[in-house]
């Protein structure tokens, strides 16, 4: 019996056929509420043949402490940043993921803290909770310049959203539709920086790795047209927090909209999510009840056909 270590809470919170697909197969399911430690992980490695997990430190530390029983790691999602490929590689782990379940859900969470930030939603209802009627005066996203960074599935899944407002939508991207950017009139620009001289809005839509670690930062956000707004539903390392920061309470930035953080949950003292400029949700831009057993089943059917060396699978680190 292969013994699999279940982390992400998504997958066990969320209702769902995957349950009983996971369920009828001949595993020993161990259920941890990720996203674990490093410390945690390595107090888990070695005893397990399948990691299905979200955002766990899967570092070399632990994947080779993992060896030589774990088979194979089935990613919930398809951010690969908290594990260490390269080991992966070196240890021979296979790594499967979940790509086109999530882009929808994930650009609708976006376009929602979009909004909510340009209207003043969360001060406004607030404070008609608290007995007010207070009524703030907010703007229009109608024919706003937004700058969109990475044009994979979510960057244009929040293009059409844009254009739906019929916003002017400027991108930068090392992958370049051609025809969809033709198609729904976006600009393009042959540099972040150049984006960013144009960009009302700033929307992040790219991966995580050593190049684009800190790509927003003091410098870039100085670029920015004064009072603009950044937006951030990728992950939390692609920004300076502190220049961030800094760019709100100096006027640069008018709001920072963000699902993700660099330490989730964050300290207690963290400055950001309690900044009046600023909108952060804990990281549920995929949470829905439609796309949690999306990315769920592909998960678990990823991790079935592996053992039964069969079926469709996804591999993240495999050509």
């Amino acid at each position: 019996m292969k013994r699999i270590l279940l982390t992400t809470t998504s997958y066990q919170d969320t209702p769902g056929d995957h349950h009983e697909l996971l369920e009828s197969q001949e595993f020993e399911i161990v259920r941890e509420r990720g996203p674990l430690t490093e410390a945690r992980m390595l107090e888990l490695a070695g005893k397990f043949d399948g990691f299905l997990c979200g955002d766990d430190e899967l570092t070399r530390a632990v994947l080779a402490k993992a060896r030589p029983r774990l088979q194979v790691i089935s990613k919930y999602g398809i951010g690969l940043d908290k594990i260490d490929l390269s080991a992966c590689h070196e240890l021979d782990i296979p790594v499967l993921f979940t790509p086109g379940v999530n882009h929808t859900t994930v650009a609708e969470h976006t376009f929602c803290l979009l909004l909510a930030l340009v209207r003043n939603l969360v001060d406004s209802v607030n404070a008609t909770r608290a007995g007010q009627w207070k009524r703030i005066t907010g703007n229009e996203l109608w024919r706003k310049r937004i700058g969109i960074i990475g044009l994979g599935r979510i960057g244009q899944e929040m293009i059409r959203r844009c254009r739906g407002f019929d916003m002017e939508v400027h991108a930068f991207g090392n992958y370049w539709p051609e025809e969809f950017c033709g198609s729904h009139q976006v600009v393009r620009h042959g540099t972040i920086e150049e984006l960013l001289g144009v960009s009302e809005i700033l929307s992040l839509h790219t991966m995580l790795n050593a190049g684009t670690r800190r790509l927003i930062n003091a410098e870039r956000l100085a670029l920015l047209p004064r009072g603009a707004i950044l937006l951030n539903t990728s992950r939390g390392e692609l920004v300076d927090p502190p220049a961030v920061l800094a760019a709100l309470d100096n006027g640069q930035l008018s709001g920072y909209a963000a699902d993700v953080m660099e330490h989730e949950p964050p300290a207690p003292d963290d400055p950001l999510p309690s900044h009046p400029k600023a909108l952060i949700t804990p990281h549920i831009g995929s949470r829905t009840y439609e796309s949690v057993p999306r990315q769920a089943m592909r998960a678990t059917r990823n991790l079935i056909h592996f053992f039964k060396g069969e079926g469709e699978i996804f591999y993240a680190n495999r050509d």
